[in-house]
């Protein structure tokens, strides 16, 4: 199975080839915060590299990419699209993440099937909240990657202080390969470092010039050189040695060091420019091209076999096919699934096994993307990023293989949902299709999760956050014509008794002809035991004297001598048990109670298992009114993880919402705080914690148990 961190194949270890294209592959993923410049970073990379005649502007919502109609409008990108280039002989397959923490799902998916990536970073702001987050994630999945620092164009971006950042919030090692020429708007081009050489754009031209470094700037790039050199030495041996014995490195073995520290993950080759104008985009495609893997360069993919054993797949087109869905999009035109082709070559007409279900599925049609548009294909060989047309039951995480050569590949990583909404069609006539509309959503966006509640009957999406739920009520609105209603979440509370009452007699008589109906009960009613608040635990999990989310309740009989036969005894805890359903304070279900059946009479006619049931239900809802009830609500074990300079704001809000703190652990700058805190609190929440954390906070949640709700708190629920 695949490991957190990629070890790259070495030249001695890497397999045989049987086509030399793998090299000339490469594929990648462009990661960054929001409003980095992501997205102009892939228009100007289509543009340089003429899979477009135009360039696309986001606030123009010209953009190839950012395609969809909710994109356009936002501003933002939501979607990963996938679009494919030619840059000095090589195919680009590049994938546009989104930026927005909501979206840190769709980002996961795309890095587990990425070989490389470009992390943008913009000059004034540097390392940001959900850039630090792509990397983390970058980082699990061994992704190599190289840094471009944007918008060197605006007004206070600095090159230096954006590296810090990089080396101060992300822990990597810049190796910092181009030199600004000039400031702010006057950012005309940059200085080569590999090659010592000046790369000028002129403001009336889309290409750039290759010249002389200025003369102003020849030291300033001489003592930048020297210290690339120098960090480059530190971080491969070869070049260590070189430079040890000759005092420099060439410009070619500074460019191999620089290609094998980005493919080992030890470097990090940080590059310049601004998007939007135009200026460095193509040094960066050679960059990509130079120093990231391509298909040859990654080990052959580990997966389970049918034996249940480890089995080893090369990425070479002569083996079996091999490939892992990593995105399903559901089109007008039909239903595509986006794969990376690990071995073999699949070809159109070719039926592949869907090595989880054991299915078959055929391969209608192969399709190289371009965002929303496609061009037909023949086959994809392995190293190849495509969509298929014909797979009908693939998900994201599922892996597509030859059937004679089962292979189940490691799916990429779902985080749990944190927010939640209730949702509902406003004309009753509209519920089916909601409910298709739901599943297609949830078939498309794996970090989506749709369940019914059994007790409130409440349909409830789950997703990464807010944003996230706006995005896929709007496409549910827009897409399928639906009004849907969305509502908050109800929280299933509990009424509890806190101190009962003895010998509360209940006397059921009816007579309106024919046989009538009597019963006598006597019944006593006592908490099971004390209700105490319930205790955080340092682990983030419950401990032994939480309460149960199920109904506590017990039922026993004292009655002697046959002043109530058994079968009439179990009647009248049928009819107790039908009490539990709505309790006296605000129709919740009843929990935490045993009821004792101390006496009781029959009628020799007139009584029977009806008469008794019912005495049993209409004497413990006396006995409830009579006693002293309390409310208990739902409440979960919450790990906040945060800076550590924000976990005094944090504390605070926590208590803020009657959370139980049990204690702090703080590691490399981060401190994660475990408490239980109600379920009704968490409502919005995970808004708060990134505005109180500048997007830095996370936190996960697991249901606890219930606890005692507070008098003052009670009074407010009741009255809702």
């Amino acid at each position: 199975m695949r490991t957190s961190r990629r070890t790259l194949a070495t030249p001695l270890s890497r397999p045989s080839l049987s086509s030399p294209s793998l090299t000339a592959v490469r594929n990648l993923g462009i990661l960054a915060h929001v409003d980095a410049g992501k997205t102009t970073v892939t228009e100007r990379i289509l543009f340089a590299t003429g899979a477009v005649h135009k360039r696309g502007e986001v606030h123009e919502g010209t953009t190839v990419t950012d395609f969809d109609t909710q994109e356009r409008d936002r501003g933002i990108t939501i979607f990963a699209a996938a679009v494919s280039c030619s840059w000095d002989g090589h195919r680009i397959n590049l994938i546009d993440t989104p930026g927005h923490v909501d979206f840190a799902d769709e980002v996961e998916r795309s890095l587990r099937v990425l070989d490389g990536a470009v992390a943008v970073f913009d000059a004034v702001a540097g390392v940001e909240p959900q850039s630090e987050s792509v990397w983390r994630q970058a980082d699990r999945y061994g992704v190599p990657r190289i840094a471009f620092v944007n918008k060197l164009d605006r007004a206070g971006a600095d090159l230096d202080t954006a590296v810090a950042s990089l080396r101060e919030r992300l822990g990597a090692v810049p190796l910092v390969a181009q030199l600004p020429i000039g400031h702010e708007d006057g950012f005309t081009g940059v200085v080569d470092l590999v090659r010592m050489r000046a790369l000028l754009w002129p403001a009336d031209s889309t290409g750039y010039e290759k010249g002389a470094i200025p003369d102003g700037l020849r030291g300033e790039a001489e003592r930048r050189r020297r210290l690339l050199e120098e960090t480059a030495a530190e971080l491969h041996p070869a070049a260590l040695e070189e430079f040890c014995a000759t005092g420099a490195l060439t410009d070619d073995s500074l460019a191999l060091a620089l290609r094998e520290v980005t493919l080992d993950g030890t470097g990090t080759v940080v590059l310049c420019g601004s998007a939007y104008r135009n200026r460095g985009v193509e040094p960066l495609l050679d960059a990509v091209v130079a120093y990231l893997p391509s298909p040859a360069d990654m080990p052959a993919v580990r997966g389970s076999s049918a034996g249940g054993g480890e089995q080893e797949r090369a990425p070479d087109p002569a083996q079996p096919v091999a490939a892992l869905a990593f995105k399903v999009a559901v089109t007008a035109t039909g239903r595509l699934t986006y794969l990376r082709v690990y071995s073999g070559t699949l070809r159109k007409g070719d039926t592949v096994l869907d090595a989880g279900t054991g299915r078959t599925e055929r391969v209608a049609r192969i399709l190289r993307v371009q965002a929303d548009r496609h061009t037909e294909l023949d086959e994809a060989p392995a190293g190849d990023i495509v969509a298929v047309v014909g797979p009908k039951t693939a998900r994201a995480g599922t892996t597509l293989c030859a059937p004679h050569a089962p292979l189940l590949l490691e799916p990429p990583g779902t985080a749990e949902p944190v927010v939640s909404v209730a949702v509902e069609a406003r004309r009753s006539t509209d519920t089916g299709r909601l409910a298709a509309a739901l599943a297609r959503l949830v078939e498309e966006d794996p970090s989506l999760v749709v369940r019914s509640d059994a007790e409130t009957g409440q349909t409830v999406l789950s997703g990464m956050g807010e944003l996230h739920l706006e995005v896929a009520v709007e496409k549910i609105r827009r897409d399928q014509g639906l009004d849907v209603v969305v509502g908050r979440p109800q929280v299933s509370y509990r009424e509890t008794v806190l101190s009962g009452v003895a010998g509360l007699v209940h006397r059921h008589v009816k007579q309106d002809g024919g046989a009538g109906q009597f019963a006598h009960v006597v019944i006593d009613v006592e908490p099971v035991e004390p209700v105490e608040p319930v205790e955080p635990s340092e682990g983030g999990h419950g401990g032994e004297e939480r309460a149960t989310t199920g109904t506590v309740f017990e039922f026993r009989s004292t009655v002697v001598g046959g002043r109530v036969p058994q079968e009439y005894v179990r009647a009248v805890e049928a009819g107790c048990r039908d009490a539990l359903v709505d309790g006296p304070l605000g129709g919740h279900p009843v929990t935490g109670l045993r009821v004792t059946l101390t006496d009781g009479a029959t009628h020799a006619n007139d009584s029977s298992e009806l008469a008794f049931r019912t005495a049993g239900r209409a004497a413990l809802r006396a006995a409830l009114r009579a006693s002293t009830m309390g409310l208990l609500e739902p409440v979960a074990d919450v790990v906040v993880t945060v800076p550590d300079e924000a976990v005094g704001a944090v504390l605070g809000d926590l208590a803020a919402r009657r959370g139980r703190v049990a204690g702090s652990t703080s590691r490399s700058g981060t401190t994660a705080v475990t408490a239980v805190v109600p379920l009704a609190e968490l409502f919005g929440y995970a808004s708060r914690l990134r505005g109180r954390t500048q997007g830095r906070g996370t936190f996960t949640a697991r249901p606890a148990g219930l606890a005692p709700v507070p008098a003052a708190v009670t009074d407010r629920i009741l009255t809702r």
